[in-house]
């Protein structure tokens, strides 16, 4: 095992960060929430953020999409950049409309909208101006297939997502996401409010989506944590404590309070 383990360290440096935060603080009005972080998310791979409640978790995910934009007094200080174009999502001629659809997101609970199934979906789509229907159908079609629930839905497109059940309607709010074709997934504690069958499909899901994306995931179940991600970031009152291999983190810390966290030492 520690052979295997240093193999997946090593096999780190042929990676390709698709996101990176340099330097990246955020503050609420004059309250500091991140304090200067720096680390990649690697491109095809699921990064767990975890650490205790108000470590800044959410905060951090958030930022990556600009979610922040929507509240008077946020401040974004460093950069978070997008590859391949190196773009720095919080450049002024940057619109933060067009980094949503780059990088998608699902929050704790799911949020469909007060539409049918198929709008939900198409509503990004429409959002950007798309006018063919032909196009939106084959969109909406995939994004539901990408999110394992076209068999489900196929149908019923034109009932209220409000019929679904929670787990479906959490896979539909991911296929809403999907449907831009976005280049990193952004999942805030995806599976807090579900039972454990639709926590399963969820976490089978995202070991499916990361073929094609690019997963950042706030989860409070270090199990959830261990099963799902390739890297994970250990964070505690706004500051990154310890980031690496998710094996190396939970079976190898660098850090004592690393250790002390996920053995329930701690937090």
């Amino acid at each position: 095992m520690q052979n295997a383990l240093e193999e997946r360290v090593k096999e780190t440096a042929l990676l390709r960060a698709k996101a990176e935060a340099r330097e990246f603080s955020f503050y609420y009005g004059e309250f500091q929430a991140i304090k200067k972080v720096s680390m990649p998310v690697y491109e095809n791979k699921v990064t767990a953020l975890i650490g205790p409640s108000g470590c800044g978790k959410s905060t951090f995910l958030r930022s990556f999409n600009r979610m922040h934009d929507l509240y008077p007094g946020n401040r974004y200080e460093g950069n978070i950049l997008l590859q391949p174009d190196n773009t720095n999502i919080f450049d002024k001629e940057v619109d933060p409309i067009e980094v949503r659809m780059r990088i998608g997101m699902v929050f704790q609970k799911p949020n469909p909208f007060p539409k049918s199934i198929f709008e939900n979906v198409a509503y990004g789509l429409r959002l950007r101006g798309e006018k063919s229907k032909a196009l939106i159908q084959d969109r909406v079609e995939s994004a539901l297939r990408g999110a394992a629930l076209w068999e489900e839905v196929k149908d019923r497109l034109n009932d209220q997502a409000f019929a679904l059940s929670g787990g479906q309607q959490q896979r539909l709010c991911i296929a809403r996401c999907l449907a831009t074709d976005p280049e990193v997934l952004l999942f805030d504690e995806p599976t807090s409010a579900l039972d454990p069958i639709a926590t399963a499909h969820i976490e089978e899901l995202v070991a499916e989506l990361k073929k094609k994306l690019t997963i950042l995931i706030v989860t409070h179940n270090m199990q959830q944590a261990a099963r799902v991600s390739d890297f994970t970031a250990y964070m505690y009152i706004g500051e990154l404590i310890e980031f690496g291999v998710t094996d190396q983190i939970f079976l190898k810390p660098k850090k004592q309070a690393t250790e002390d966290y996920i053995t329930g030492r701690f937090g």
